[in-house]
């Protein structure tokens, strides 16, 4: 059977070159597969072969992505892969945005085909998926004995025959690609029949799903800040040492409230970050980077406003998802109203 040629881009850490401290590295690259990569060809059985790995940190890649890709793309050209696959970065949101820029960039300017793997919530996913064919995945590496497979799979049937099937029966993210086929019953047959499913309370799917987006109306403007009680919070997950309430670094399952009596700042070593999707250095080194406490309590004593809760509120914003985050701003707003709060300084990572 035909063999294909690969080219594989992933991360620091799966390269296996470090973490977070090694999160700056510019792309380099390396002739054959490393790290998972072998493993990749192993179980293709050998139909997939990869001619080049590119590694590149995932603070490089997210903060120069122009750089990134003008550095990467003249590599690809030389080897000539038959295909692009790109991770899986699963939850990983800098990886995953690294993974969709290099597909789109690939696939619109050389028209070699993509693919790559990501969790619903990883915002490469909106980036990447007209583009590549984005395999839904589970939300951690952990995933990666199954997830494997699985993009090998749809690899070697794109490139076998060309094409893959629907979103929904090959396990990737809707393209937004209208494609016409042919149906033993007529369009306005299907209609009626989906048309009664729905009046007769009964499930259906729709041919042509249109887009949903949640309509928040904005709190009205604070006539007189000055007056104002308010309140500060992060999902930067910034928490008290050893995170007494033990919130997950990603996909939490809860907020929490800690005081701020008595303090003007967040003090390096009293406080930590338990957030695990971006470097927690600067934040633990100043935890004020990410909580701005020492901020607030200067404006509080040039009277901007009129006091500051003596607590702040604080979850993971990494993975988590959209149903639980409602959850909890409905009770963080819930518990802010009996506090007497009229605005809130809230900040993401």
């Amino acid at each position: 059977m035909k063999q294909f040629r690969v080219l594989h881009y992933m991360n620091q850490f799966f390269a296996g070159i470090g973490g977070e401290h090694s999160a700056n590295e510019p792309p380099f690259f390396r002739d054959g597969a490393i790290g998972f990569g072998s493993e990749l060809e192993r179980r293709s059985e050998g139909r997939l072969r990869i001619l080049r790995t590119v590694v590149c940190g995932d603070n490089y890649a997210a903060e120069h992505p122009e750089d990134f890709v003008a550095t990467v793309l003249p590599r690809v050209r030389e080897v000539a892969p038959d295909l692009l696959v790109a991770g899986p970065a699963f939850a990983a949101g800098r990886y995953g945005t690294a993974c969709a820029s290099l597909c789109s960039a690939v696939t619109r300017e050389l028209a070699i085909p993509a693919v790559s793997g990501m969790h619903e919530a990883n915002p490469g996913v909106e980036m990447g998926r007209k583009y590549a064919y984005i395999l839904r995945t589970g939300d951690s590496a952990s995933k990666m004995r199954s997830v494997l497979p699985q993009m090998i799979g749809m690899a070697l049937r794109l490139l076998d025959e060309g094409g893959l099937g629907a979103p929904e029966e090959e396990g990737y993210f809707p393209r937004g690609i209208r494609v016409n086929t042919r149906r033993d019953v007529r369009g306005s047959v299907r209609a009626v029949r989906m048309l009664l499913h729905k009046l007769d309370g009964e499930p259906f799917t729709t041919e042509l799903p249109m887009p949903v987006f949640d309509h928040v109306p904005p709190a009205p403007p604070l006539e007189r800040l000055e007056d104002a009680l308010l309140a500060i919070g992060t999902e930067g997950g910034i928490v008290p040492r050893g995170n007494p309430d033990r919130i997950e670094a990603h996909n939490a399952s809860k907020w929490c409230s800690y005081s701020l009596v008595g303090l003007d700042s967040l003090p390096a070593g009293d406080f930590e970050v338990a957030h695990g999707g971006y470097d927690p250095v600067p934040a633990n080194e100043a935890p004020d980077r990410v909580l701005p406490l020492d901020g607030m309590r200067r404006l509080e004593r040039a009277g901007a406003f009129r006091a500051l809760l003596d607590r702040y509120f604080v979850t993971v914003g990494n993975v988590t998802a959209v149903a639980s985050a409602e959850r909890y701003g409905r009770e963080i707003a819930e518990m802010l109203v009996n506090e007497g709060v009229q605005a809130v300084v809230m900040t993401s990572t």
